[in-house]
């Protein structure tokens, strides 16, 4: 199926397809300089509405915390994958993300009988119906959740893994290109777990 661009506007909606199984998937980290891309799938229960979910980026540390612990208590079933900087290095960010998310429906206890992914591209996975709904973590409850469990879990890794790596301020930046993260691979140079694919620093400098 074709991805298209599906907008709906107030509250989000419980799902796309009523009385089957539909898995939401979201995925973070693909713009970080370092640590892997993750992504998450779930099935909510459409009888068990879970109130508050929406985009994880328009939400504070405490209300996601809490919304994802509502997920995994609450929901059919969820799953969380990774997929690693070298691995991004190898096949590149966007297929990073598509391998993350099949993870993620692979790990599933319940095969979904249909796919809703936030974005406009994604790659069939097991011949399975899907739909693609650009900013779909603000329209669709699935995704929604999907968001929260992806992106607390990748925080809570990098939060971390700057304890191993320290300097780089991964505790504040979760590995996205601030320019305090920028200005210690300046001055130590890269980790493993930098991505090595990516322009780590800018060609021209900066001014400060």
């Amino acid at each position: 199926m074709s991805c298209e661009n599906i907008i709906f506007f107030g509250m989000l909606k419980n799902y796309y397809k009523a009385n089957v199984y539909e898995a939401g998937c979201d995925e973070v980290g693909r713009g970080c300089l370092a640590g892997p891309v993750v992504a998450a799938a779930v099935i909510l229960d459409e009888k068990n509405t879970i109130k508050g979910l929406n985009d994880s980026k328009k939400l504070s540390l405490k209300t996601r915390l809490a919304l994802a612990e509502e997920i995994k208590q609450n929901a059919i079933c969820y799953a969380v994958a990774e997929v690693s900087n070298d691995d991004v290095d190898k096949i590149n960010v966007l297929n990073a993300s598509f391998l993350a998310m099949h993870r993620a429906l692979e790990k599933l206890s319940q095969q979904p009988e249909f796919i809703l992914v936030d974005g406009n591209r994604f790659k069939p996975y097991k011949n399975i119906e899907y739909e693609c709904v650009i900013k779909g973590d603000g329209k669709y409850a699935s995704i929604a959740a999907a968001s929260i469990l992806a992106k607390t879990y990748r925080d809570q890794l990098m939060i971390g893994l700057a304890k191993e790596y320290p300097g780089y301020y991964w505790e504040n930046n979760v590995g996205y290109p601030t320019k305090a993260h920028r200005q210690a691979i300046r001055e130590l140079g890269v980790t493993p777990l930098h991505r090595k694919s990516f322009q780590l620093l800018p060609r021209q400098i900066e001014l400060f």
